[in-house]
């Protein structure tokens, strides 16, 4: 991407206007001030009455002008922000695109290498079982991307159904571990909670399946040790809930906590370790915590220990 000269730089032209407008009143405050001081002088050397000369309204009309200056002013800053954050929009778009596309067009084009090889070839069963297991990785792929693409239009659009119901979360995490072991198969996965309380809480089931499943899933991919670990501690206090989920991956950078749950943001890391998605998996996270009256926080152990989701939740009478 060609690099723009500071002198064509949106924050440079900005500051420039804004100081241009500024001083172009300050001039014309400074004129008219001269300007005044003078005309009183004549008016005073040939007795003539100061106030038939200067009369008062103009000052009304200054102090009109520089509150309309003002609103101005505030208008450019308005426009200028507006504009700043459309491009980073489109640039977060961008990127999206581009990673997305990358994530479609690689399974698509071992899919077709597999079926050519298929087609051209008389392949042993054992080949051929095995090279099905890898289309089927494949189609895996392609199933969750675009799912996540599918939710994200849901959820936006408010139209993701389902009731929220009263429930002891902790089951619900049992249960989906349980149903669902096959998505993180060589992952060990602990609950810890005071034995015998019940954290009930009322959620959407298949949303709040959703956040786990992507918090799971990225403690799974953006891991370096050899068996991945999840810890998930539940916890009461006076006005809320607290969920939270540690792991042992790679950790996050201090540079990219705050930004990890904006739409289309992808953490930039120059390891190879660091799997590419397409950027959606937290925003998710957090606008389903935010559907359950909550919050997610984003936080990093010491370099290299993983990273922890503190979700919490406001407790109900």
């Amino acid at each position: 991407m060609k690099r723009t000269r500071w002198f064509y730089h949106p924050i440079f032209v900005f500051v420039i206007s804004i100081l241009a407008l500024a001083l172009s009143l300050f001039l014309y405050i400074y004129w008219y001030t001269k300007a005044s001081a003078n005309l009183v002088t004549i008016a005073r050397r040939f007795d003539i009455d100061p106030h038939q000369v200067l009369k008062s309204e103009t000052w009304v009309v200054i102090l009109i002008l520089s509150i309309l200056v003002g609103f101005i002013l505030i208008g450019i800053f308005a426009i200028f922000v507006y504009g700043q954050k459309t491009l980073q929009l489109y640039r977060l778009q961008h990127n999206f695109i581009n990673n997305f596309t990358h994530e479609l067009k690689t399974p698509v084009t071992s899919l077709k290498l597999y079926l050519e090889t298929f087609l051209k070839h008389d392949i042993p069963r054992t080949d051929q079982m095995k090279y099905i297991r890898y289309m089927l990785l494949d189609v895996g792929r392609l199933s969750d991307n675009i799912n996540r693409i599918l939710n994200l239009a849901r959820i936006e659009s408010k139209s993701y159904g389902g009731e929220f119901v009263k429930t002891d979360m902790v089951q619900v995490v049992r249960q989906l571990i349980t149903s669902s072991h096959h998505l993180f198969e060589g992952c060990r996965i602990e609950i810890h909670c005071p034995e015998g309380d019940a954290f009930i809480y009322p959620i959407n089931v298949p949303l709040f399946e959703m956040l786990l499943i992507n918090l799971f899933t990225n403690a799974i991919k953006y891991n370096a040790s050899g068996v991945p670990r999840i810890d998930i501690f539940f916890e009461k206090q006076k006005r809320h809930i607290i969920v939270r989920f540690q792991d042992n991956g790679i950790g996050i950078a201090t540079s990219d906590l705050k930004r990890i749950f904006k739409k289309f943001y992808q953490a930039g890391r120059s390891d190879d370790m660091t799997a590419k998605g397409s950027g959606l998996g937290l925003y998710l996270v957090q606008n389903i915590a935010r559907i359950h009256k909550g919050k997610m926080v984003a936080g990093s152990r010491d370099s290299g220990e993983g990273s922890v989701f503190t979700l919490t939740l406001p407790r109900r009478r």
